[in-house]
C-alpha cells in the first residue's frame, strides 16, 4: 500500500533546475555524489563486520564453546550497525530494492532450515515451514526430488531462499544467520532470547540438536552468502558502480531517490511495518530481531541512517566522520525554516528510538514492550512511531521546497487502514 503526497503539494512536473536567485550552499550534482560515497562507506563497513562474524563463526565451528559463541553473537550484533544505516538506500534505489531481500528478508518460517518448537512451526499456508533441511539431505521441491547433501551457497541462494514463491521461506541472510546462532525466542512477551545450545555445533556423540554436521555447514555457507552478496553491493557504489552510475546520472532523480529511500523507510516501513504493526498485533514474531532480541539497535540505526542522508553524514566503523554536501544545504537555501524543522524533527525521532534503545539495554526488551496491556512499553514505541510520521511530513515539504515531483512513499496499513490489520 502506497502512501502516495497529494499533488496540488507538490505540482506534476520535474524541476529541472533550481531558481537562479538561491545561494546555494551545494549543488544537486554535489549532493548526490556525496549521498553515493556515503553508500559506497556504509557498504563497505558492513562488509567489513561481516567478514569479522565469518572468523568469529569459523572459532566456533573450529572449537566448540559457550565462549565462541558468545563471540559469534557479539560478532553478528555488531555486523547489524553499519548494515541497518544502509537501509534508507532502499525504495529509491532498484539495485538495492531488487537485492535487499536476499540479505534482510524477514519474518522468516525458521522451520525451513533447522529445528523448531512443534507447536511452533505449522503453517498452514507454506508446506515447507516444517522442512527442516538440516535434517533433510533430499526433498521434493515443486514435483523434483533435490539433492541437498551439500550445503552450499547455492543450493541456499538458488533452491532455499523463498522456495515455491514463498516470501517467508527466508534462507539466506542476516536472519537466517542470527536463528542458527541464537536459536528460536520461545519466552514470547517474557523476557529472554533464543537459548541455543553450543553444543548445536560439537561434532560427534556430544552433538545435540541433532546434525551437528549439517548445521555448521549451513552456517558456514550462509556467512559465505552474506559476505559475497555485500562484495556485490559495495562494489555497485564503489566508483564506476551500478548504483553509483546510476544516481548521479541525472542529478534531480538522484534526489528524488534520496528523499524517497528516506520518507519510505521513516514512514510505510519502521513506522508501520516494523514498529506499530507488532504493537498492534502484540506480537513479538513481528519484531526485526526476534531470534536475538535486537531490534531495538536494529530500529535505532534505521533511524540515524534516514538522518545521515539529510545531513550528509555517516560516523565509520573506524571512527572517522564522513561529511559533505547534504539535502539539508539544498532545503536551507530555498526555506531555512522547512530545513530547520526537519533538522529538529530528525532529531527527536532519533531521540525517541534512543529512548527504547536504552529502555533494552537496562533490561526492558522491545519484545517485552509488546505485551498487550503494557502501557510503559506502548508509550516508548508509540513516541517513536509517532516521531517518525511527523518528520515524514517534514520531507514531503522538503520534496516541495526542491521543486520536485510527486513520490509515492511505502505505506502501512497499520498507519493508513488499522482495520485491514485483523481482517
Amino acid at each position: 500500500m502506497k502512501h502516495i503526497l497529494a499533488a496540488t503539494a507538490l505540482g506534476t512536473a520535474l524541476a529541472t533546475s533550481f531558481t537562479a536567485t538561491s545561494a546555494l550552499a551545494a549543488d544537486p550534482s554535489a549532493v548526490v555524489t556525496h549521498y553515493a560515497d556515503l553508500a559506497a562507506a556504509k557498504y563497505a563497513d558492513s562488509l567489513t563486520a561481516a567478514q569479522s562474524l565469518r572468523a568469529a563463526v569459523d572459532a566456533l565451528i573450529a572449537a566448540p564453546s559457550p565462549e565462541t559463541l558468545a563471540a559469534a553473537r557479539s560478532a553478528w550484533i555488531d555486523a547489524r550497525v553499519p548494515y541497518q544505516q544502509t537501509e534508507v538506500f532502499r525504495f529509491g534505489n532498484a539495485i538495492v530494492d531488487d537485492w535487499e531481500g536476499k540479505v534482510n528478508a524477514w519474518p522468516l518460517d525458521e522451520g525451513l532450515i533447522d529445528y523448531v518448537d512443534a507447536g511452533s512451526a505449522q503453517n498452514e499456508e507454506n508446506s515447507l515451514a516444517v522442512l527442516n533441511i538440516i535434517a533433510t539431505p533430499k526433498f521434493t521441491l515443486s514435483g523434483t526430488e533435490i539433492d541437498a547433501t551439500a550445503i552450499t551457497p547455492a543450493l541456499i541462494s538458488e533452491t532455499l531462499h523463498e522456495a515455491d514463491g514463498i516470501e517467508a521461506n527466508v534462507a539466506s541472510g542476516y536472519h537466517a544467520i542470527e536463528f542458527l546462532l541464537w536459536g528460536q525466542d520461545l519466552n514470547g512477551t517474557g523476557p529472554g532470547a533464543g537459548d541455543r545450545p553450543y553444543t548445536d555445533f560439537v561434532q560427534g556423540d556430544a552433538c545435540t540438536g541433532g546434525n551437528c554436521d549439517r548445521r555448521v555447514a549451513y552456517l558456514k555457507a550462509a556467512t559465505d552468502l552474506l559476505i559475497s552478496d555485500l562484495e556485490f553491493m559495495a562494489a555497485a557504489w564503489a566508483e564506476g558502480g551500478e548504483g553509483r552510475a546510476t544516481v548521479t546520472a541525472d542529478p534531480q532523480a538522484g534526489l528524488l531517490a534520496m528523499l524517497t529511500g528516506m520518507g519510505s523507510l521513516s514512514y510505510g516501513e519502521q513506522a508501520g511495518e516494523r514498529m506499530k504493526l507488532g504493537l498492534m498485533l502484540n506480537d513479538p514474531e513481528e519484531e526485526h530481531d526476534c531470534f536475538s532480541d535486537n531490534t531495538h539497535n536494529s530500529h535505532y540505526y534505521d533511524g540515524l541512517g534516514i538522518r545521515n542522508v539529510y545531513l550528509g553524514s555517516y560516523t565509520r566503523l573506524d571512527g572517522t566522520e564522513l561529511t559533505g554536501p547534504s539535502l539539508s544545504d539544498l532545503v536551507a537555501a530555498q526555506d531555512a525554516a522547512v530545513d530547520t524543522q526537519l533538522k529538529a524533527e530528525l532529531d527527536a525521532s532519533v531521540a525517541a528510538l534512543m529512548a527504547i534503545k536504552q529502555a533494552a539495554e537496562s533490561g526492558f526488551a522491545y519484545d517485552q514492550m509488546l505485551e498487550a496491556g503494557n502501557k510503559e512499553g506502548e508509550a516508548l514505541i508509540m513516541g517513536a512511531v509517532d516521531a517518525l510520521v511527523t518528520q515524514t511530513a517534514s520531507i514531503e515539504r522538503a520534496v516541495t521546497t526542491l521543486g520536485l515531483t510527486e513520490i509515492d512513499f511505502e505505506g502501512s496499513d497499520s498507519l493508513d487502514n488499522p482495520s485491514a490489520v485483523f481482517q
